[in-house]
């Protein structure tokens, strides 16, 4: 963005230190990993209407292998209401009372209706929408008993999205499960995205289940790296049929592996992995199959060009006749912020006009526009060439010749609690190679206002350094459903490195657009 291109020719400090946003704290000191563990692992195999193969081996294998992993873990199968009522509450008590990490894992049937999520058990005999309320175990009991026990984390595993258990007898609204935001510390998982069903499987574990026991299993596996590996295994294998699907609001890392330490990595074992993994993904970036960019996502779940391997892989899979499922709309649906797909469709002849201010003072720096001028498959080219796009927003070529190789600043899909990383090398006016490394959050979804009008935009925070010593604060607003450019695009600058401090800041506003594929 033309901002960005600003912001990295100020040379001049400015005044006003104190006119700065706070900084962003996005990680915290890893204390959960020394925590008590404990879980509650539910399979139900035995409906009398409706009876399923796996979750009962599902659960007895996932048990086994939290068990391995250092926690403590109560088992239910083919439960009944008043059982797993007693053991949601049980399992509150012990968090509250140890203060322990919790993982909460049901498979099973799981039915939504009006927005809430509701956990069959075995005997329970629906005849009417008006018994799902009563017979079945909402998920907002769990949440509710999580949020009274005050406890550092907790995930909740929902391998619950089969097809309705009930068929015509008793059509649901939704088939699968409906979207909700994880509540502040946990990560919220579903075998298949909201609005989807998965397939019980027909081996001795459902295929969600199945990659799940073996990535978690690895050594040094991070949770969040353990989901997204998941994920991209169970959309290969299944065609894009399955996709799990997380949401987070996790501010620490936690790893499966109890005996492990991970200590702070210093800046030179930093500078090698990512010379590692520049020149990984420069070998593979041009790449037109599926393979490379799938292995790079399974080696690196949360490197520092996965957002853009994952745009690769999402155009490949389409070519190669991928009919991915998609999250069903969240619109009207209380207990979420909704979620976006990044990579928008432009056409030729769209149109955004920008004013670029310092972001203290308030003074126009200058105005532009950014005209489309060509779409190519993996690249948008705005101006005749002297801006270009990938598929999600982030420049491939830029007029500033500082930027010496990729940056990721903007993800593959915006939805409350995703995170990713960059590192990028770019030349500092002196001519001397420098390293920029960021680390962003979505931090919420709110009402924003532009000249261009209104906007239910995601609000992106992220921070970071530059070798040297300046610091970065990064804010953005976006409404990809809406307008595929930022309406709004912040980046601060403090610390120059030296004895003496200096702050350069910009904000760049979106005042008018036209974009034949807006969803206005």
């Amino acid at each position: 963005m033309a901002n960005r291109r600003h912001f990295l020719n100020l040379s001049a400090g400015l005044l006003g230190v104190g006119a700065l946003p706070a900084i962003p704290i996005l990680a915290l000191a890893d204390t959960s990993n020394d925590a008590p563990r404990q879980a509650l692992v539910i399979g139900n195999n035995r409906y009398a209407k409706a009876p399923l193969y796996n979750p009962v081996n599902d659960a007895t294998d996932i048990a086994n292998a939290l068990k391995e992993l250092g926690f403590a873990c109560q088992l239910l199968t083919d439960a009944s209401l008043e059982s797993m009522k007693a053991a949601v509450q049980s399992y509150g008590e012990k968090l509250s009372r140890l203060k322990a990490v919790g993982i909460f894992y049901y498979a099973g049937h799981g039915v939504q209706l009006g927005w809430r999520n509701y956990l069959v058990p075995v005997d329970a005999s629906l005849t009417s929408l008006d018994d799902i309320p009563r017979q079945t175990l909402e998920l907002n009991i769990l949440l509710q008993a999580l949020k009274k026990a005050v406890n550092p984390m907790n995930v909740i595993i929902l391998d619950a999205c089969r097809d309705n258990p009930f068929g015509a007898a008793l059509p649901v609204e939704q088939k699968g499960l409906s979207q909700f935001d994880a509540p502040l510390g946990s990560l919220l998982s579903y075998a298949t995205a909201p609005g989807n069903t998965a397939s019980d499987g027909s081996g001795a574990n459902g295929l969600f289940t199945e990659n799940l026991l073996r990535e978690m299993r690895v050594p040094g596996a991070k949770l969040e790296d353990v989901f997204k590996r998941v994920r991209l295994q169970v959309r290969l294998q299944s065609k894009g049929q399955q996709i799990p699907w997380e949401s987070t609001s996790l501010e620490e890392d936690f790893y499966f592996s109890s005996g492990a330490r991970f200590g702070k990595e210093s800046d030179a074992q930093r500078s090698v992995q990512f010379a590692q993994e520049a020149s990984e993904w420069e070998a593979i970036q041009n790449a037109n199959t599926p393979e490379p960019f799938s292995a790079y996502l399974t080696r690196y779940p949360n490197g520092k060009f996965s957002q853009l391997a994952q745009v690769h892989l999402d155009l490949l899979l389409k070519k190669n006749g991928e009919k991915r499922v998609e999250t069903v709309s969240a619109t009207g649906n209380p207990n979420t912020a909704g979620s976006a797909n990044a990579a928008g469709s432009y056409t030729v002849g769209d149109w955004y006009s920008f004013e670029l201010r310092d972001a203290i003072s308030g003074a126009l720096q200058r105005s532009f526009r950014e005209v489309v001028s060509e779409v190519a498959d993996t690249e948008i080219i705005f101006n005749n060439g002297s801006l270009i796009l990938d598929l999600i927003g982030n420049e491939t070529k830029s007029e500033n010749p500082r930027f010496l190789s990729p940056a990721q600043l903007f993800p593959a899909e915006y939805a409350i609690g995703a995170k990713w990383s960059t590192q990028f090398s770019w030349r500092k006016g002196s001519g001397e190679t420098s390293v920029m490394s960021l680390d962003f959050k979505v931090v919420g979804r709110e009402a924003f206002r532009t000249p261009a009008g209104e906007f239910n935009a995601f609000k992106v925070m992220g921070s970071g350094w530059v070798s040297g010593g300046s610091f970065w604060t990064v804010n953005y607003w976006i409404d990809p459903g809406k307008c595929l450019r930022p309406v709004q695009f912040e980046m601060f600058s403090r610390g120059n490195g030296g004895k003496r401090s200096s702050v350069a800041a910009d904000r760049t506003t979106l005042v008018r657009f036209s974009q034949k594929s807006a969803k206005l």
